[in-house]
């Protein structure tokens, strides 16, 4: 959509899910994923935000293996990706129109041409069932790119809800300031943030607390309210990656690797954050909260040099090839001359 239609301001109550795959089993995560959106909807949420890639695994295995030994888990994980026009998204879509209620859910999406390819993929579904969007991640994230191909700008968009205009990136994307100002351009103001539990970083790196800046600088900045839903290492996956190499399970076992909250325009944080434990985190935010911060930075308004500085996005959709079947036939010039 090329600008978000905005009557009012309103307040909604809102939901971060921090849990858990069904490690590589595709239908019995969204069969959970259904679960919580009916939980989440029975508390008053009308907007469920689930962790990044949760149907229905991250590929742990790319900072635990060499590549040739993790080539038999991406198999594994390819053929538990699944479609965006599939039996899972159907199954996901009915309970958002079942529930009344807004997700914005990853999964690893399979390319509908190239075997093997995958993606990771953010799917915003509405209110009312329908599929608005799917945001394919534009660069995955160091280890990742073993696994996922990058997406392209066509999905780098705000979606008009009944929370509000809804944008989302995957993970390390929210440190991506123009990904993140382009969505701002379009009047974002409702930012679903969703993360992997990534105990495996460097030692001196903190996860939880990574993920906390990431989202008080989008509040921050953009002023708007920002949601973060992270996943968590099951007992299941620290098992799985962990059999035949004993070291894994410290590595799986880091605490402080998970973080889920609400944060509102001025970066705060509105009430508890959940840490590596299951759950869900709910907030009531009111849009209207984003006006007088504005006052101070409106950086997609009256703070900024659009003289000085100017941003082209390109949301031209790619593929792999451009076919031609048939060649329109030239103009006649008789006919130019005619009229």
């Amino acid at each position: 959509m090329s600008e978000v239609s905005m009557p009012f301001l309103p307040r909604s109550k809102v939901a971060a899910v921090q849990a858990a795959p069904v490690f590589l089993d595709p239908a019995a995560t969204v069969d959970k994923a259904c679960a919580l959106i009916a939980e989440a909807a029975g508390n008053g949420a009308k907007l469920v935000a689930f962790p990044e890639v949760f149907v229905a695994a991250y590929p742990y295995w790319n900072w635990l293996m060499t590549p040739i030994e993790g080539a038999e888990w991406h198999e594994r994980l390819y053929r538990a990706s699944i479609l965006a026009e599939g039996p899972e998204v159907a199954a996901l879509c009915a309970a958002a129109r079942d529930h009344g209620c807004t997700v914005v859910i990853g999964i690893n999406e399979r390319d509908p041409v190239s075997v093997g390819t995958i993606y990771n993929c953010n799917l915003i579904i509405g209110a009312d069932g329908s599929l608005l969007g799917r945001h394919r991640k534009l660069v995955p994230t160091w280890a990742e790119k073993l696994t996922w191909a990058g997406g392209d700008g066509a999905s780098i968009r705000v979606y008009d809800t009944p929370v509000g205009p809804l944008g989302t990136l995957a993970c390390g994307e929210n440190t991506n300031t123009l990904a993140r100002f382009a969505l701002l351009s379009q009047g974002e103001l409702v930012h679903v943030a969703n993360y992997i539990a990534l105990p495996v970083a460097p030692a001196s790196y903190n996860m939880a607390e990574a993920i906390k800046i990431r989202a008080t600088a989008h509040s921050f900045e953009g002023k708007v309210f920002t949601i973060v839903a992270c996943s968590t290492v099951s007992e299941e996956i620290i098992a799985a990656m962990s059999a035949d190499r004993p070291a894994n399970r410290e590595l799986l076992s880091r605490p402080n690797s998970a973080f889920s909250g609400v944060i509102d325009p001025h970066g705060n944080l509105i009430g508890d954050a959940l840490i590596d434990d299951e759950g869900i985190v709910y907030a009531e935010i009111d849009l209207g909260d984003c006006v007088r911060p504005k006052l101070m930075h409106d950086i997609v308004g009256g703070y900024n040099r659009f003289d000085i500085f100017n941003l082209t996005v390109d949301r031209t959709p790619r593929a792999s090839a451009l076919f031609v079947d048939e060649v329109p036939p030239a103009d006649d010039p008789s006919e130019e001359e005619a009229s």
